[in-house]
């Protein structure tokens, strides 16, 4: 793999200085969009969130009948949905690099189909091990999504204008969850879990065909603002490997963020079944409730602190006052586990919830200090850091779950 992108960074460096570029790699053309159609490309990155977390939740809204069939205990059950997390986590840092330095319009149209793919093959497993490898493959897909999702929108986008884009195509990863929650259930109890994941896999490749359509050949790296100098190429790589602040607080507080999302998405399901007493077909659509409140969280979340930054207030302390509101609302959680009462379990899940307005936030603290050429790199570290959050929770919880009964 590394030494695969060293080849496709040289092949760069020579377009860059006036050689003909090769397949996959960033050509040194720029390509300006309309307002319409910049927005249109949005709509197909909210789009594709919304897939993303389709084919990463059916898994653990599917968990109920996965394990009755396959005979699955807690511990097992967690290695299984944290499996996914795996190849995704590490897949971040060569997906970042390889996102700043290759086509994205052709590569995220490969890693899409291999997840779609990946989805789709689930249907056929009759073990753990199968499951456990089409997870990987899945991860392996996806992790594409927030890394690329970012770096399309710095470079659409000048820095004043991403906050609106950032929240709304990263809020689709909650439209999915909302949508999904009774959908997948509701199909899970009539159809069989196979057939879910056959549908899912294959139906999403239909996003290809706008996808092709809308989104341009090229994106210039450096987007053009009032006022700002372009950097030269030569001029804006610093090696991610020595000590940036700045990038050791933004992944620490998306481990933080990312440990708390993935703890709901893989284990809330079955806590509602299996804890709760809810049927599998109730249960399911009540995760809707909490994934809402996350994913309006996304965008409002944006919305507030640039209120406060409009009316003359310092743009790090708003954002990072927004983050830490955020997070202490999360901490809802554990009263939530420790109530009798159900109903009153689940609005304080929800309430939790409102986590969600530190996401946009983050992103766009991010975008503002990771270097134009670097947005992609920076991402994908982020992302690593964030979703060992993920490999963590499920595993932790299952263990939790196995000692303690509940």
């Amino acid at each position: 793999m590394i030494k695969w992108l060293d080849t496709l960074s040289k092949s760069s460096l020579r377009s860059e200085a006036g050689d003909p570029p090769g397949f996959g790699v960033i050509p040194p053309t720029e390509t300006v969009l309309s307002d319409r159609r910049r927005w249109a490309v949005v709509g197909l990155l909210f789009a594709l969130a919304l897939i993303n977390y389709l084919d990463r939740a059916t898994i653990a809204l599917a968990l109920p009948a996965i394990s009755r069939e396959l005979k699955l205990p807690p511990i097992t059950k967690g290695t299984l949905l944290s499996s996914f997390f795996w190849s995704y986590a590490l897949m971040q840092v060569p997906i970042g690099f390889a996102i700043d330095r290759l086509n994205l319009r052709w590569f995220f149209a490969f890693m899409f189909t291999l997840w779609s793919l990946a989805c789709g093959f689930t249907s056929l497993a009759g073990s753990l091990l199968f499951l456990t490898v089409a997870r990987n493959l899945l991860g392996i897909g996806e992790s594409v999504y927030l890394p690329g999702a970012t770096t399309i929108v710095s470079r659409l986008f000048g820095r004043s204008e991403r906050r609106l884009p950032s929240g709304l195509f990263n809020s689709g990863t909650r439209a999915g969850l909302v949508v999904g929650g009774p959908l997948i259930s509701w199909m899970v109890v009539r159809y069989g879990w196979r057939q879910i994941f056959l549908l899912i896999g294959g139906g999403s490749l239909i996003w290809l065909v706008p996808w092709f359509v809308l989104f341009p050949d090229s994106l210039n790296p450096d987007p053009i603002e009032k006022g700002i100098n372009r950097v030269p190429a030569n001029q804006t790589y610093r090696p991610l490997l020595t000590f940036n602040r700045n990038l050791l607080g933004i992944c620490i507080g998306f481990f933080c963020l990312d440990y708390y999302a993935y703890l709901l998405l893989t284990w809330l399901p079955d806590y509602l079944v299996e804890v709760r007493h809810f049927t599998l077909l109730v249960g399911g659509s009540l995760t809707a409730i909490p994934y809402l409140v996350f994913g309006v969280g996304e965008p409002a979340g944006g919305w507030i602190a640039d209120r406060f930054i409009r009316a003359g207030h310092d743009e790090t302390l708003i954002r990072k006052t927004v983050v830490a509101v955020a997070f202490l609302a999360g901490l809802m959680l554990v009263p939530a586990m420790m109530v009798k009462d159900s109903r009153l379990a689940l609005a304080l899940i929800a309430a939790s919830s409102l986590i969600g307005l530190s996401t946009t936030n983050v992103t766009v603290i991010l975008q503002g200090c990771a270097p134009p050429r670097q947005v992609g790199a920076w991402a994908g570290v982020e992302n690593f850091v964030g979703n060992l959050g993920g490999v963590i929770a499920p595993v932790s919880m299952g263990a939790l779950i196995a000692r303690t009964g509940y």
